[in-house]
């Protein structure tokens, strides 16, 4: 009587399209996957620990480093969370400011996902032009912020500062642009056939299964489930703004693939939304025990001068209770869950990644599929390890 083995396999962690540091342990049946298991662990930072000793202000350098792809996401997740937990009414102007550079990370992230899906399967111009159009975000970072990568641009109760004045324009130009370089993209690989055979039917996850796993953002969008964030739970004024929540059909990978499109020409709407909504006034609260801002003669004495490190460094006591927050960043709901003792540092602070609990649906979306198919599926869920080890 003929029988048959199974063959384990790893895949990763130094594999170049598990996009990170993920180990995968395959059991195969020739080339059919039968079991798959992720390992993880690999980039651990204890961020959330290293939280509890830190000042609330002190804290959010941290989390531009949990997806580093998307660090103003992060940078907004946790600051509203602060902000709803010390009742911190944030200016208009500074809260517009804040949804163009969510739209704009959000069309950031999205970029490198598909340069990096396309080239897991195989089409590398379509990299080299995503990367065209990340550069101008990267240079927008950079001019209000001063880094390219790991920004850090807004604070609790408002921004660091108000944008130069050659900031509008710049935004408006590309987000004016971008509907093009879109059309290019789609050009490239929407009725491509070869790229319709790799996603067309791969991954498929049911709406039901979509909700049990936990799945957010596009990856459960794309399951046929109308849920975003910004609509149904607005945070940051997002429901003054007029945008459409594009939902697939089939739970497929290029279901996925259509949803995030779609998903990066409604940014640009919304982002010259916020551009014509823009008016002058102040970009920071007036709540100087949470933000500390300088006042003008802080620096004509030595007190002023003390004064003004002690609290920066030290900060003041937030509320006794506990918080929680979630955002619609590119991958999925952010959350910040805080904890606060009273003290001038939360007493917990727990992080709750897209990434980490997309994860979860890999073995359900890859079951019975070939391991060149899994390719396809990691590039679909657009994890970070950043985020899901943090």
């Amino acid at each position: 009587m003929a029988t048959t083995e199974t063959m384990t396999l790893n895949m990763g962690p130094q594999h170049p399209s598990t996009h990170g540091v993920l180990r995968l342990v395959l059991e195969l049946d020739g080339e059919v996957i039968v079991k798959i298991t992720p390992h993880i662990g690999y980039l651990h930072r204890g961020i959330e620990k290293l939280s509890e000793h830190r000042t609330y202000h002190q804290i959010l350098p941290l989390t531009d480093r949990l997806d580093y792809l998307a660090p103003m996401s992060n940078n907004l997740g946790y600051i509203v969370a602060v902000e709803k937990l010390m009742a911190v009414e944030v200016p208009e102007r500074a809260e517009t400011i804040r949804i163009i550079m969510a739209e704009l990370t959000r069309l950031e992230s999205h970029l490198v996902w598909i340069a990096c899906h396309a080239l897991d399967i195989g089409a590398m111009t379509v990299f080299i032009y995503a990367f065209r159009e990340r550069e101008t975000v990267m240079e927008i970072y950079e001019l209000i912020s001063g880094a390219r990568m790991t920004s850090n641009f807004f604070r609790v109760g408002g921004l660091s500062q108000d944008v130069p004045e050659e900031f509008v324009k710049k935004v408006g130009d590309f987000v004016d642009a971008m509907p093009g370089y879109l059309d290019q993209y789609e050009g490239l690989l929407t009725t491509n056939p070869i790229w319709v055979k790799r996603t067309v039917g791969n991954g498929v996850i049911s709406a039901e299964d979509a909700v049990d796993i936990g799945l957010t953002g596009p990856a459960l969008r794309g399951s046929g489930v109308d849920w975003d964030l910004r609509r149904d739970n607005p945070y940051s004024g997002y429901d003054k703004y007029q945008f459409k929540v594009p939902v697939g059909e089939n739970c497929d990978t290029y279901d996925r693939y259509k949803v995030r499109l779609i998903e990066m020409r409604e940014a640009c709407k919304i982002v010259r939304q916020a551009l014509d909504r823009l008016k002058p006034g102040p970009v920071l609260a007036d709540c100087p025990q949470v933000c500390y801002p300088p006042k003008e003669n802080v620096y004509n004495s030595i007190e002023g001068l003390i004064h003004h490190f002690k609290i920066a460094s030290e900060g003041f006591p937030a509320p006794v209770g506990e918080v929680y927050q979630g955002v619609e960043a590119p991958k999925g709901e952010l959350g910040f869950y805080i904890v606060s003792d009273g003290g001038n540092k939360p007493y917990r602070l727990r992080i709750r990644p897209p990434s980490f609990v997309n994860l979860q649906a890999i073995e359900k979306m890859c079951l019975g599929s070939m391991v060149a198919d899994l390719v396809a599926v990691i590039g679909t869920l657009d994890i970070v390890l950043g985020e899901i080890d943090r």
